[in-house]
């Protein structure tokens, strides 16, 4: 029995015998499908934003496929997001280079697991970004920094804010994000699924890249992250996840937990 504390969103026999919407010629928006990403990529409509956190265990050449249909399904100005780690940054930035414009590297810091005994702990993953174009959708969110060494000018605050003992600042969002966490059982977003992104982090991509309406498309769906966000933020969602099992949890979270 879980503790009692437990929210993470699990699969009874019931949810495990419902049929999962499989792949389509012609994929509607606001629905997840179970499917191979390239077969969801090549019947995919016109994207406005890709958020992709494919496996880190395939080679460049298989990266290189899905990204060249993904950048052929990107609108005009679209934008991309691709995660992946350390081992695989590096070929990512080049393979986007190559179909698209690469604009920067999201660096977030992934504080799980153990340390290694004969290695640095890995606690980082990168996030790159793209655009197919000029003309992309940007929208300044200013993020609040704290302020450490506050100064002020005739005894009031100068440019920092203190409001119930908490100094800060509104700046500019950096590319170096280290106030996420990643989802643990106690959490409503958690799932059993074991790379699941933060929500946090995936808000943050649709509220900058996307508008309200823009059809936001994940090839690799996995838990249902990206769907749960985007139809929250008032966004149109298309995902296909090849895994039945992950196809149900994103079905259910998206009926149980808007």
């Amino acid at each position: 029995m879980p503790a009692p504390r437990n929210r993470t969103l699990a699969l009874d026999e019931g949810d495990r015998r419902k049929d999962v919407p499989r792949l389509t010629v012609r994929p509607e928006a606001d629905r997840v499908y179970c499917g191979d990403a390239f077969d969801g990529l090549r019947v995919a409509p016109p994207a406005d934003l890709v958020f992709a956190d494919p496996p880190y265990d395939r080679g460049p050449d298989w990266h290189a496929r899905w990204i060249a249909e993904a950048a052929r399904v990107l609108k005009p100005g679209g934008s991309i997001y691709v995660c992946c780690d350390w081992r695989l940054s590096g070929a990512i930035h080049s393979i986007l280079d190559q179909h698209l414009d690469v604009r920067n590297r999201i660096t977030w810091r992934r504080e799980k697991g153990r340390g290694a005994k004969r290695n640095w702990k890995q606690n980082m993953e990168d996030v790159w970004f793209a655009t197919k174009g000029e003309g992309y959708t940007f929208n300044l969110v200013k993020w609040k920094k704290s302020v450490i060494a506050p100064y002020r000018k005739d005894g009031k605050p100068k440019d920092w804010v203190e409001e119930g003992g908490e100094r800060y600042r509104m700046t500019h969002p950096s590319n170096l994000w280290v106030d996420l966490c990643v989802p643990f059982w106690s959490m409503p977003e958690n799932t059993p699924h074991p790379y699941q992104k933060p929500e946090k982090l995936v808000e943050r991509v649709i509220a900058a890249s996307s508008n309200p309406g823009d059809l936001v498309l994940d090839p690799f769906l996995g838990s249902g992250t990206t769907a749960v966000v985007a139809r929250r933020m008032g966004r149109r969602f298309l995902g296909f996840e090849i895994e039945p099992e992950w196809v149900r949890i994103a079905l259910k979270r998206l009926e149980e937990r808007p």
